[in-house]
């Protein structure tokens, strides 16, 4: 997962998908400097890391952001360094108020 979210080209995918699902071809046309071959190779990586799933209606590929994994990630890694830097800044802000 982590390999995954290392691409800035990956993640500018799922920051698109974050405002709702996606077919391929809207997010080729959205990402204009890539070539539909490497969108879908980037979609596949993030398919396989679990982070897009993919629904098939017809002919088109719908992506949609698999926002679970991402929410795991922040709980394991991320939420145990955000407490102790918010309380930092409140104290901070406590102390330049008080001059």
């Amino acid at each position: 997962m982590f390999k995954a979210l290392a691409s800035a080209t990956r993640r500018q995918l799922l920051d698109r998908l974050k405002d709702g699902p996606r077919t391929t071809g809207a997010l080729c046309a959205e990402v204009a400097t890539l070539d539909r071959c490497t969108v879908m190779q980037h979609l596949r990586v993030l398919e396989g890391a679990g982070l897009v799933l993919v629904e098939r209606r017809g002919r088109e590929r719908w992506n949609h952001l698999a926002a679970v994994p991402i929410k795991r990630i922040y709980d394991r890694w991320i939420s145990g360094y955000a407490g102790p830097a918010v309380d930092l800044l409140d104290r901070l802000d406590r102390d330049l108020s008080t001059d």
